[in-house]
């Protein structure tokens, strides 16, 4: 039986038992396996890998594992630029979009909250989401590690935590995004971007007493909802500072 020696680096020794984690250990087969497999083998979703060197040298997921090669498996760098000759997918995405799969749907919330360009359905299924990571160039956010495991997509992220408010600040550390939190600029429930409205044409499109009280106004173009700075939004400010905050 052929055996090659792997180490994985940083967080991808989450996906591994307890008793290989941050050294080098043996993975032997009988078959030479594509790098792709011997990753997703170890239970790595290949989105969540960003730099291969067998034995020193960069590799492609379809590169051959052969025996005695020493093969060092390295997390995404979307935050930070490696050399594109080293890369497994094509870019860091300079744009940052996210689709979310159906489980995420208040972390989709505050995403667009925070500002960014979110799409998320709760009818959405794998395939789809799958398709829309690729075509539209999105980060795909899901908790389901064998969705991220699909061929179809190249940037996603295993979110690891399970409550909401820790799910945003995970997010917005793991992709280095506190510079770029611009709120209330998007539609909570359509991710349309909101546009400045008139306040006379607000009239009677909100209540008299709120008319009466505010002055700046803005809609969603897409569900045609109007906003107002009311009594939530210093709530929500305090949430995304909360999420900023270190630690």
């Amino acid at each position: 039986m052929a055996c090659a020696w792997v180490r994985c680096y940083a967080e991808l020794n989450e996906f591994l038992p307890p008793a290989i984690r941050y050294q080098n250990f043996a993975w032997r087969f009988d078959v030479s396996p594509a790098v792709k497999a011997l990753v997703e083998g170890l239970g790595i979703p290949h989105t969540e890998v960003d730099l291969i060197l067998i034995n020193g040298e960069p590799a492609g997921f379809a590169h051959p594992v052969r025996d005695g090669d020493r093969v060092a498996v390295y997390p995404m760098f979307e935050a930070i630029d490696i050399t594109p000759v080293a890369r497994l997918r094509p870019a860091p995405l300079r744009v940052t979009r996210f689709v979310l799969d159906v489980h995420l749907g208040r972390l989709a919330a505050y995403l667009r909250l925070a500002g960014f360009d979110t799409v998320y359905g709760p009818d959405f299924a794998d395939a789809e989401l799958a398709r829309i990571s690729r075509d539209e160039r999105r980060i795909l956010l899901t908790r389901d590690k064998g969705l991220l495991m699909r061929n179809a997509v190249t940037h996603g992220y295993l979110v690891r935590s399970s409550a909401s408010r820790a799910q945003l600040k995970e997010v917005l550390e793991r992709f280095d995004l506190h510079g770029a939190v611009k709120p209330f600029r998007r539609c909570l429930r359509c991710n349309q971007e909101l546009q400045a409205l008139d306040r006379n044409a607000a009239a009677g499109r909100v209540p008299p007493a709120i008319w009466r009280r505010f002055v700046a106004f803005q809609e969603c173009p897409g569900c045609g909802r109007v906003f107002w700075t009311g009594g939530h939004h210093q709530h929500m400010l305090e949430l995304l500072r909360d999420a900023q905050s270190p630690g």
